[in-house]
């Protein structure tokens, strides 16, 4: 049991100071003591702090690598898509527009895909910059998403805008045999 010390006000306290508190050098040993063995290991407790920092360096570097894993899938989708992008516009678009068919309406059908990709070029070299010679921690990948947003939201409002439209075009030309051929054609120089 705790032995009771009174504290000490110093009796040299200024006018309106209410005094310094001292404590008993007893008093600071018993602190130290208890501070130890609350400190020290004890069977069925809680691990020591070491362990504790352990745990969380451990679950900081297991979300640091599952950052750095989301950030190579996210350019890696990036880049399959401007592939994608790049395969739709050399191989159909271009060739339709090259053809000329007067009741083909190629830029109504694809709408603004030309523009869809030189916004996700932009986002995928944007994300290269932010990630290339940098530490994982200090990429911000964030940064580059708001950096980005205002052309991305205006790019991709003006295809969902139209996308229904084109969408309704295109089942219309699959009714017409001619116009049903050239995209099978287009198509074909996919695969």
């Amino acid at each position: 049991e705790r032995r009771r010390t009174e504290p000490v006000v110093e009796s040299t306290a200024a006018a309106g100071d209410h005094g310094t508190l001292r404590r008993s050098q007893s008093d600071r040993t018993e602190y130290g003591q208890k501070l130890q063995e609350k400190m020290a290991p004890q069977v069925g407790s809680s691990p020591p702090a070491t362990l504790l920092q352990k745990d969380e360096e451990q679950v900081s570097r297991c979300m640091m690598a599952k950052r750095v894993k989301i950030i190579a899938e996210l350019m890696q989708t990036e880049k399959d898509y401007i592939s994608n992008l790049d395969l739709c516009i050399k191989e159909v678009i271009q060739p339709l527009r090259n053809k000329q068919i007067a009741r083909f309406d190629v830029d109504g059908l694809f709408s603004n895909i030309e523009l869809v990709h030189q916004v996700s070029a932009k986002l995928l070299s944007l994300l290269e910059e932010a990630t290339t010679d940098v530490e994982p921690p200090m990429q911000m990948i964030g940064e580059v998403f708001l950096q980005i947003k205002g052309p991305l939201e205006d790019t991709y409002k003006i295809y969902c805008y139209r996308h229904d439209d084109a969408h309704a075009m295109l089942e219309s030309y699959e009714k017409d045999e001619e116009l049903k051929q050239h995209l099978r054609h287009c198509v074909q120089s996919l695969k």
